[in-house]
């Protein structure tokens, strides 16, 4: 049986640090792992020592190459959508390989964007991305848009359950 807490590690293509947190497992579905952050969560954001000041949810896609997080306000992102390799489980801890791009909706507007192109092409050329990577990640940022913009499940409303549940 799994254990209520997880560890979330992101790391960069290169090996170095990116993101480490605990998280609270809420449920497993079809979709992948749902685990919750909340407000004052210790965690490393880029190799440096941070608290959570916003709390969120985490969907952990079983194959897909991202992962998603919801957020409450005031955060102006509504989900934002990090491209990453998918997810490798070892016990109660996920590694995850950020990819630089992501894929945002924005909260007031329900504006979809993709963002940080510029630093996956740079990172692309630095750490060596291999072609088959490049056009994984790429596919993955397409689809997000798409499904961040039509109201494709689990960007809907799905999410909603489990961030009440972060949000004090």
């Amino acid at each position: 049986m799994p254990h209520e807490m997880v560890r979330v590690v992101y790391t960069k293509y290169d090996g170095s640090a990116h993101r480490d947190y605990p998280a609270r497992r809420f449920d497993e579905d079809d979709l992948g792992v749902w685990v919750g952050v909340t407000h004052g969560t210790p965690s490393v954001y880029h190799g440096r020592q941070s608290v959570e000041q916003i709390p969120f949810v985490l969907l952990i896609p079983h194959h897909a190459w991202w992962t998603g997080m919801f957020n409450p306000p005031p955060r102006t992102s509504e989900v934002y959508c990090d491209i990453t390799t998918p997810a490798r489980w070892e016990g109660d801890t996920v590694h995850i390989i950020d990819l630089d791009l992501d894929v945002v909706r924005r909260r007031e507007t329900g504006l979809v964007e993709l963002r940080d192109e510029d630093e996956f092409d740079e990172h692309r050329v630095e750490f060596g991305y291999p072609d088959d990577l490049v056009a994984e990640a790429r596919a993955a940022a397409g689809r997000l848009m798409a499904a961040l913009g039509d109201g494709t499940e689990p960007f809907a409303s799905q999410y909603h359950k489990y961030l009440q549940q972060v949000v004090q």
